[in-house]
């Protein structure tokens, strides 16, 4: 019998920055030439990433809610806020939610 075979995507992270509960990072996925912007804020819970064209990557990275309405995907629930405040995770703490980019 045959196994599966998982493709592996190797990302590289380019930039992160976490300021009052938001967290952005830039990613690169060198196989496919694209530039992954993923986004975790931490005040409203939310999460979404945007793959935006390789000339507005930087852009995106510093102004990812102009540009949220072209996201691939985005969650949203207050129940996340929550958690992360009462965990004290955050900008500080971190989730590592915002390296968790859905391919």
């Amino acid at each position: 019998m045959k196994g599966t075979q998982l493709s592996h995507r190797p990302l590289r992270e380019l930039a992160y920055r976490a300021n009052d509960g938001l967290e952005v990072t830039l990613f690169w996925l060198p196989d496919a030439d694209e530039p992954p912007v993923c986004v975790c804020d931490h005040k409203d819970g939310a999460y979404f990433e945007i793959r935006p064209e390789p000339d507005h990557a930087l852009d995106v990275f510093y102004h990812p809610y102009s540009y949220a309405a072209h996201s691939d995907a985005h969650y949203q629930d207050e129940r996340l806020a929550r958690v992360s405040a009462e965990n004290g995770r955050g900008a500080e703490g971190g989730s590592g939610a915002s390296r968790s980019f859905a391919s």
